[in-house]
């Protein structure tokens, strides 16, 4: 999509979500600022059909709420909002409390307004701030507008495309143990592309 890392963690969340959501699966996301990548450990065929569902808007806010556990992040959130509205004792200058006794005490506070208060204006600014701060939440809706506005092509390339490259390289680092070097693997694989690329020409 070229919308970014954040937006592409997002839209790839957002996917991965709503594809598991059809039938069971477990994918791993790889993102750089040029596209996402799912894997899945077992054989997952996804149809056009179904990847425009998974990048729909419809029902956005709410899925992408779902699935990054928003909750959490707004209850996190929610304690340097009750920090700075005086909802909680930080302790006196010379002894300041711990951030885990602020972060319970934030927390139940939360937890009371959520059940009791859902339209309070602190707890609405808490999940304002996640889906700006964190999940850059316009930017995300405005790339998946854009997808739904074009056409969709699949293709299965013999092998790793310019554009896939580098989002290998970026699973790579956070995947196997080796003894080689990071840039070593990328290094090789550079050079095999390079090799099969002259070869078709």
């Amino acid at each position: 999509p070229f919308a970014g890392r954040t937006v592409h963690e997002g839209i790839a969340t957002l996917v991965a979500f709503r594809l598991s959501r059809e039938r069971p699966a477990t994918f791993r996301l790889a993102v750089n600022d040029y596209g996402f990548e799912l894997l899945c450990d077992q054989q997952f065929e996804v149809s056009d059909e179904e990847l425009e569902s998974a990048l729909s808007t419809e029902q956005l806010l709410p899925d992408l709420l779902a699935c990054v556990n928003a909750g959490e992040l707004a209850r996190r959130q929610f304690r340097e909002i009750a920090r700075i509205a005086g909802l909680v004792f930080q302790g006196y200058p010379s002894k300041q409390k711990a951030t885990r006794h602020l972060q319970a005490s934030s927390g139940l506070i939360f937890d009371v307004l959520r059940d009791y208060d859902a339209d309070n204006r602190l707890l609405r600014q808490a999940h304002d701030e996640v889906l700006e701060r964190s999940l850059d939440y316009r930017r995300l809706e405005s790339a998946l507008q854009s997808i739904a506005a074009r056409e969709l092509v699949s293709t299965r390339p013999a092998q790793l495309t310019p554009f896939a490259f580098p989002l290998w390289a970026a699973r790579l680092q956070t995947q196997l143990i080796s003894s080689e070097s990071w840039a070593d693997r990328v290094r090789r694989m550079a050079e095999t592309l390079a090799t099969r690329a002259r070869k078709n020409r």
